[in-house]
């Protein structure tokens, strides 16, 4: 059995990734990337990079097809253009950008370090109403926080 570790370092050879200073480059650049976010809604709405769509990790495959109630339009006609994946620290996106080129997506990348790496490039977050979220509060809200009983066992 694979630990969730053992498969980001198996998927990250094979994904294309970048930095949040890359990242800032092709947005103001000619042509804008797709950037889709992968997390949970409940983190999309607290903050996210501005003009991604979210799009969480459960319905990803079905999002890059037609014909289903998930399927997102602009992802499925993309698979010739730049998508940068995002979540919160780059784990995550990794695992969803190999899945995006599994299913025939070329030019595909994962954004190192997340969310939170854009927050600590000084880069804007907004929230689910457009509001600019505070560098500070983004900080507090991205950090791990691992409960006690999610530990693993001490032997």
């Amino acid at each position: 059995m694979k630990t969730f570790n053992e498969l980001i370092k198996e998927a990250i050879p094979q994904v294309k990734q970048l930095l949040p200073w890359d990242l800032e480059q092709k947005i103001v650049s000619d042509i804008v990337p797709l950037i889709i976010d992968v997390r949970e809604a409940y983190e999309f709405e607290a903050m996210h990079i501005n003009n991604s769509i979210f799009i969480p990790r459960g319905i990803l495959e079905q999002a890059c097809e037609w014909d289903y109630d998930t399927t997102v339009p602009k992802l499925v006609n993309a698979r010739d253009k730049e998508v940068i994946i995002v979540c919160r620290s780059g784990t995550r996106s990794v695992l969803a950008a190999l899945t995006l080129q599994q299913l025939g997506y070329k030019n595909v990348y994962s954004l190192q370090t997340g969310v939170r790496g854009w927050n600590d490039y000084d880069q804007p977050l907004f929230d689910i109403k457009g509001v600019e979220v505070d560098a500070d509060d983004a900080e507090e809200f991205l950090e791990n926080k691992v409960s006690a009983e999610q530990l693993a066992p001490v032997n």
